[in-house]
């Protein structure tokens, strides 16, 4: 029965992709199957005009979760690597940090003490760790650290960790009128600094948790300065909240790859008209990690059921993927 099937899928694929302006082939990246048609199908749907799923460019929103969607959250999030090597410089003022976590496992390198302590613990580590910097002073902090930082196991600075599959999604989307957000748990002002030059989101487009921050003077000029305080956590619920103030529509398309995004699918799903999930599922533990109900980062549990039951789709890195990364040998 199977082999039946897989032509139809492949032509079907094929199909698609051609009624689309962009490329020939949009996905590249992507092995042809019931995944990457799903993907090139919507896309067809929403931008046929006088179709019955069409949707206006001004509607077409997309939602991206940023580490595990697009870029690896293992060992430990991106975020908490920068704010341990923060920690570390700065430990000297802070002699109470040895008993404080998320302080004490950053400064004894614990990953694992790391993962424990999770988003909270990622943001409060970033914030408390740089609190008092001006916006401009941060941001070149964070571009001086992801020019020289890099991945422990990839050993490539963290922007050339993208995911390959996923920028061409990012790219055929735009191609087709589509405006795409980045929707993290992460620092927003972390991710600001680089996320159009790798991603093509520019900083307007992205969100993510805050720090407290005012407005005060310094050698005369105006300046924003970062208080050591979180103000709003952009995670689970968080997320779906933070679309609604940001953004002001529902998205009709939302990807992300863990149970703290299933808020941001199902708040996308339950709107009218035509709308598309997906989650990455990492199941590839040869070229990234394989990992998902039982994580610690990225736990994909009830996500994985609500997509089943909800006929969402569901990203087989292992199979779905002919390559995950840019720099991998096809």
């Amino acid at each position: 029965m199977r082999t039946s099937i897989i032509p139809l899928v492949v032509l079907l694929a094929t199909l698609t992709a051609a009624t689309l302006p962009a490329a020939s082939d949009p996905l590249p990246s992507w092995n042809d199957g019931p995944t990457k048609t799903s993907i090139l199908k919507f896309v067809a749907e929403v931008t046929k005009q006088g179709g019955a799923g069409y949707v206006a460019p001004a509607e077409r929103i997309a939602v991206f979760d940023n580490d595990g969607t697009l870029w690896p959250e293992q060992p430990v999030y991106t975020q908490f690597m920068f704010g341990m090597d923060r920690a570390k410089t700065v430990a000297s003022n802070h002699p109470e940090w040895k008993e404080q976590e998320p302080f004490k496992s950053a400064l004894a390198g614990d990953l694992k003490g790391l993962e424990a302590t999770g988003v909270k613990g990622l943001v409060d580590l970033t914030a408390l760790s740089c609190g008092g910097m001006t916006a401009e002073e941060f941001d070149q902090l964070v571009n001086h650290w992801l020019a020289t930082a890099r991945h422990p196991r990839f050993k490539r600075p963290y922007t050339e960790c993208a995911y390959q599959p996923m920028l061409e999604v990012l790219a055929c989307l735009r191609a087709n009128g589509f405006k795409t957000y980045i929707v993290s748990g992460g620092s927003l002002d972390v991710l600001r600094p680089w996320t159009e030059r790798v991603y093509g989101v520019p900083p307007e487009q992205v969100i993510g948790s805050t720090v407290i921050t005012k407005y005060e003077t310094r050698g005369g000029a105006p300046a924003l300065v970062r208080l050591a305080e979180t103000e709003h956590m952009t995670d689970k619920s968080g997320k779906a909240i933070a679309i609604q103030q940001v953004i002001g529509r529902r998205p009709i398309a939302a990807f992300g790859n863990s149970d703290g995004d299933l808020p941001m699918l199902e708040w996308t799903a339950s709107g009218s008209g035509r709308r598309f999930c997906l989650l990455v599922h990492h199941t590839d533990a040869e070229r990234e990690w394989a990992y998902d109900r039982k994580a610690g980062t990225g736990r994909l549990d009830k996500g994985l059921d609500e997509a089943r039951t909800r006929g969402w789709t569901v990203v087989d890195m292992k199979q779905d993927w002919k390559r995950v990364f840019s720099f991998e040998k096809e």
